[in-house]
Order: structure tokens, then C-alpha cells, then sequence
């Protein structure tokens, strides 16, 4: 019999169904915003858990977390030096820097490492060309941790672009 610590869930399993090639028409959709540091786009992995832990916390304390069905935690990287991370709650949370993304935003699936991104980033800028629309902004959905992509066989990436 499996060790049950091996069994434990700490990333549901992710369909990419509902995010391949699909359109998103969000309004005043809540987030809270953290930042991260990184080198070169990389993050610190150090930092990782501690930023999302904390933004996780302040979304758990407030009651204002969301289904795992629903959840998201963009990444946008305006430099290669700091990464902004997005986690989708279900209202305001008090004590964190609260936003709201509106607009209209497209995605695309990827399953493999990380360190394909730029390829992905490269292939999502031709889908997005392919359907008429121009890219505003370029946010990432990392959708397992490292240990939760190795068990389940898959790395699925989810690139957005609002359009």
C-alpha cells in the first residue's frame, strides 16, 4: 500500500481543456498582487514559496479564496529582475495590494519545463497573429509545482495574452 504523505494533493490535477486556445472576457476579475525577485526571469526559488505563501495566507484569512477549479496565479515579468504575481480571489482582501484585470484575454497551453518559455512565448505570439489580435500584456500560468508536475506527467504552462 502507497505511503499516504505520498498521496497527498498539494496541487489538484489540471485540465487544460478549458484553457487551450480559448477566449476570456473578464471584468473587474480580483486579484491580489505580490512581487517576486528573480534573475535573469528566473525566480528565486527561495522566495517562491514564501511569496505565495504569504499571498495565499492573506486570501485564506479574508475568506476569500477561490475553488481550485477557478484559481490563478499569473506571472508577469516587467523586467528580468522582478516578477509580479497575480492570485484570482474571490473579493477584496484587506492588508494586500488589491486589482482588478479587465479586458479580453486569450490563452494557449504548453506541457514541458520552464525553461522552454521563451519557445512558448515565441510560438503564443503566432497563435495570437493566427486569430487577428495583438498582445497588450504576456501573463503565465504555472500550473503545478515541480514535484506535483513530476507525479502527474505533465508541466502545463498557460500562456494569456490580454488582447
Amino acid at each position: 500500500m502507497a505511503n499516504q504523505a505520498d498521496e497527498k494533493e498539494c496541487c489538484p490535477k489540471f485540465d487544460p481543456a478549458p484553457w487551450q486556445e480559448k477566449t476570456h472576457e473578464w471584468n473587474d476579475k480580483p486579484f491580489i498582487r505580490d512581487y517576486l525577485p528573480q534573475i535573469f526571469h528566473m525566480p528565486l526559488p527561495s522566495m517562491m514559496g514564501k511569496v505565495i505563501g504569504r499571498m495565499w495566507k492573506k486570501a485564506k484569512d479574508a475568506d476569500a479564496t477561490v475553488g481550485l477549479n477557478e484559481f490563478l496565479l499569473l506571472a508577469y515579468d516587467p523586467s528580468p529582475w522582478k516578477s509580479e504575481l497575480y492570485m484570482n480571489v474571490a473579493r477584496e482582501v484587506p492588508g494586500a495590494d488589491n486589482v482588478k484585470l479587465s479586458g479580453t484575454f486569450i490563452s494557449k497551453v504548453f506541457d514541458g519545463p520552464y525553461s522552454r518559455v521563451p519557445a512558448y512565448l515565441k510560438e503564443f505570439y503566432g497563435y495570437i497573429d493566427s486569430v487577428g489580435k495583438k498582445a497588450k500584456k504576456i501573463y503565465f500560468y504555472f500550473t503545478t509545482c515541480p514535484k506535483c508536475a513530476r507525479k502527474y506527467g505533465h508541466n502545463y504552462i498557460v500562456a494569456f495574452a490580454e488582447v
